[in-house]
């Protein structure tokens, strides 16, 4: 029996095959899923939410509401986990056995930064979004002066050849 380095391609290549001659004998792409869908046995959604804590079945700790400051609140959270941290120290060293419920504690603050965190990524997506089209913007307008004075620069050699070329004769 023979077997090769590589299995044999899918079908689908001969829905292509006469593509160069006529790009509309394709067929379309199928349509974007919407909703959820299963992959690999899990269930996926398109809708791209980040889940309430509550949702999490975890503990909030910072302030409810649509008007959050994120800036105090991670603070707040950060002195609040250095705290524990010390505390969890102070019971290793004199109470080992209750360790458990510091770390549990730990734990939840972190998942409370986490979720704050996270929830600053599509401000974080935008902003990085629109450095990237800036950056874009001003290369462009860079080589467009580029090739302004590129182009001045050949005028003027054209001038001069042809001031040079009419001296000649």
């Amino acid at each position: 029996m023979a077997t090769a380095s590589y299995p044999p391609p899918p079908p689908y290549y001969r829905l292509y095959k006469d593509y160069l001659e006529n790009p509309k004998s394709a067929s379309e792409p199928p349509p974007a899923i919407e909703g959820t869908y299963v992959c690999f046995g899990a269930n996926y959604t398109t809708d791209d939410v980040l889940p309430t804590l509550e949702e999490q079945g975890v503990r909030q700790l910072y302030s409810k509401g649509p008007n959050i400051d994120f800036k105090k609140e991670l603070r707040s959270l950060n002195r609040e986990l250095q705290l524990h941290i010390l505390e969890l120290a102070d019971v290793l060293v004199e109470r080992p056995s209750q360790y458990a419920r510091r770390v549990e504690e730990i734990s939840l603050i972190f998942k409370n930064l986490h979720h704050l965190l996270n929830s600053l990524r599509p401000h974080q997506a935008r902003a990085t979004l629109i450095h990237i089209l800036e950056l874009q913007i001003q290369r462009r307008k860079q080589a467009v002066e580029d090739i302004k004075r590129r182009r001045e620069e050949a005028q003027k050699l054209h001038k001069e050849s042809l001031g040079t070329l009419d001296g000649h004769y």
